[in-house]
């Protein structure tokens, strides 16, 4: 599939006038509420599935339906990105009315991660054959990880980076309104959340390995690649906010998200196989059905946890069991 430069350059704008319109918008730093979330949600999602819209219509239904599948892929990782900020926010005890700054800034960056791997990932798999094999393992193993050891606890300040940054950036251990950066004594110090920011961004360094790998399953077109993260990481503030207060109805989402990666590193492998690239059509089958099927399971077990068990029904991973971080200077 070969685009234009005029194609990249539009898209770049286009995505560059959404990011503008939305920090104009949250420049007060209100609390979001949940009717906003969905509105801003279902504006996102509509901007993702009017763009595959125009891809058929100008690339026809192959590129349209690896579009959709890897916007699919993306977007339901990105609910176990919800969860995991849902975990760094408690344990920092962010405010509300400054976590969307944290995560809009963190979905620029996402963006640019993104765009790095997209390139050097397709670029990798063109030149060696073999490293579809490695990314694939490389997806199986994720998905184990995640059916099996999903439930293990997050630490951020143990995060290496963030640990870095602490002892290289002298620190103070409070929030000074929505600043990354202040002045105390007459010299520059960065905030907590700033800290916050870094933490959140190394952990969606990592979940941007697994999704991009697991569309690159699906097609080496970066443009098509690109497009499908760039729309559905669009929606990830807005995501958030409407999911972070239910995540406890989707307890079994993340089995449907292990068998995805793991279908996908399978799929990738077999693509340097004689059995070839599987069709579009199948593999958005199973990203619809396991979706389906994943949701489905975890809505039946919540409703039945919720009538046999009248203590307080939120996980424990979000209780904000935390130590006070110190500064660090």
């Amino acid at each position: 599939m070969t685009v234009p430069v005029w194609a990249w350059l539009a898209l770049t704008a286009a995505i560059a006038a959404m990011l503008a319109v939305d920090l104009f918008l949250h420049r007060d730093n209100h609390v979001i509420g949940f009717r906003e979330a969905a509105a801003w949600s279902g504006i996102w999602i509509a901007a993702g599935l009017a763009f595959g819209g125009l891809l058929w219509l100008w690339q026809g239904d192959d590129a349209a339906g690896a579009y959709y599948a890897g916007y699919l892929i993306e977007k339901a990782l990105s609910v176990d990105n919800v969860f995991v900020f849902a975990m760094v926010f408690t344990y920092f005890a962010v405010p509300a009315a400054y976590q969307h700054k944290v995560l809009f800034w963190g979905v620029i960056g996402a963006l640019v991660f993104r765009l790095v791997f997209i390139f050097v990932g397709a670029e990798l798999l063109k030149t060696f054959f073999w490293t579809a094999y490695l990314f694939g393992a490389f997806l199986i193993y994720t998905g184990y990880k995640m059916a099996f050891k999903h439930d293990e606890e997050i630490h951020p300040e143990r995060n290496p980076l963030v640990r870095l940054v602490r002892r290289i950036i002298p620190t103070d251990a409070r929030y000074h309104g929505d600043r990354f950066v202040t002045r105390i004594g007459g010299r520059r110090v960065a905030t907590l959340l700033f800290i916050v920011l870094i933490a959140v961004e190394v952990t969606d360094l990592i979940f941007a390995i697994d999704s991009v790998a697991a569309i690159l399953a699906i097609t080496t077109s970066t443009f098509i690649v690109w497009t499908a993260n760039a729309f559905a990481v669009l929606g990830l503030r807005s995501l958030y906010f409407c999911l972070a207060g239910l995540l406890r109805r989707f307890t079994k989402l993340h089995y449907g998200l292990a068998v995805l990666l793991g279908f996908a590193g399978v799929k990738l492998i077999l693509s340097e196989t004689p059995v070839g690239k599987l069709p579009i059509p199948l593999t958005l089958g199973v990203i619809v059905s396991t979706l389906a099927a994943s949701i489905v399971w975890s809505l039946l077990a919540s409703r039945s946890t919720t009538d046999n068990d009248t203590t307080d029904p939120r996980p424990p991973q979000l209780e904000p069991t935390r130590t006070t971080p110190t500064a660090d200077t």
